[in-house]
């Protein structure tokens, strides 16, 4: 059953694929965007966004993607799907996404040929930008010093080259590998959970994107819809899209909090908000210390699947079009 014919709407609004059409300006992104242009603009060297699971960093990445007009920039977004990747595999996807063209095998020809494209570019005013979706991903000194290298990249100006890196909390200590690479950011903003106002404008601002004339939640249930997401879009997503087809399957026009009490017991939100409660108040009073409760932590299981080689990965990355 779709739910899109129940409530009149044009399309699903509460997808978690990264569509731009449904990009939410909070205030946070709002003020990530600005600070983050500023550092671009400038031509900055390295920027930082990081931020939890689900807030938003790939989104606003394709956001200021698309802010960066052609005539001024020569811009690419890289996602980086796996922390096998070789610093030699960057080199080249960032030469072949600026513009260079069959780039060479050997090292030194490849920086030459990449040197000559940012200069060309820079002669002809425009700024090279590469933004690094997932760059928690990025787990080697080696890529990290070649980070380093490509911004010494300069003339006498500016730098040649600017990075944009958005990543879960973790890329700051990946970039700890390189020392004098952690030195050298010159911006770094960090994108929190939404307040209780923010959840309730972004559901409404999907819901109206999507073609509704009217709030589908009760006030109640958007407390509860924020009290179980946390404020993370990605989870407010999930619960805004389970509770709505709830709600039509039972033939409501209105989903309240039952509805959305239920969408979060099927998702297993209730369990983590209760022990996330619980522990919050033992804490509270001096029965449990900070820090000594694993709550929240994932340990992934040892696997001993093949990784992917180099060449499978830009095969993914070109039928998704990430290449």
């Amino acid at each position: 059953m779709n739910y899109l014919q129940h409530f009149q709407l044009s399309q699903e609004p509460f997808s978690n694929a990264p569509v731009t059409r449904f990009y939410y300006n909070s205030v946070q992104h709002s003020q990530a965007m600005v600070r983050l242009m500023f550092a671009m603009d400038n031509m900055r060297g390295l920027a930082l966004c990081v931020g939890n699971i689900g807030a938003g960093k790939t989104t606003l990445a394709r956001r200021m993607l698309e802010h960066m007009p052609e005539s001024q920039y020569e811009a690419a977004l890289l996602v980086i799907i796996h922390s096998g990747i070789t610093a030699s595999w960057l080199l080249r996807r960032i030469a072949l996404q600026l513009g260079v063209e069959s780039p060479a095998e050997e090292k030194l020809s490849l920086l030459s040929q990449l040197y000559q494209r940012l200069v060309y570019l820079y002669e002809k005013g425009k700024k090279a930008v590469v933004l690094i979706d997932e760059a928690q991903m990025l787990q080697s000194r080696e890529i990290m010093e070649e980070f380093r290298g490509l911004l010494n990249l300069e003339v006498p100006e500016r730098k040649l080259i600017s990075f944009v890196f958005f990543g879960l909390p973790e890329v700051d200590q990946n970039l700890m590998l390189d020392p004098p690479l952690a030195q050298r950011v010159a911006l770094r903003y960090r994108l929190d959970p939404f307040n209780l106002e923010s959840t309730e404008a972004y559901i409404k601002h999907r819901l109206r994107v999507a073609g509704s004339k009217k709030m589908l939640f009760t006030n109640q249930a958007v407390e509860r819809i924020h009290a179980l997401s946390g404020g993370v879009p990605r989870l407010i997503n999930t619960i805004c899209d389970n509770s709505l087809f709830e709600a039509a399957l039972m033939s409501k026009h209105v989903a309240d909090r039952a509805l959305v009490d239920k969408a979060g017991q099927m998702l297993g939100l209730d369990r983590d908000l209760a022990e996330s409660e619980a522990i919050s108040a033992r804490r509270k009073a001096g029965i449990l210390a900070p820090g000594e409760s694993t709550a929240g932590k994932i340990t992934m299981p040892r696997s001993d699947v093949r990784r992917p080689s180099m060449s499978e990965i830009d095969s993914f990355l070109r039928r998704y079009g990430k290449a």
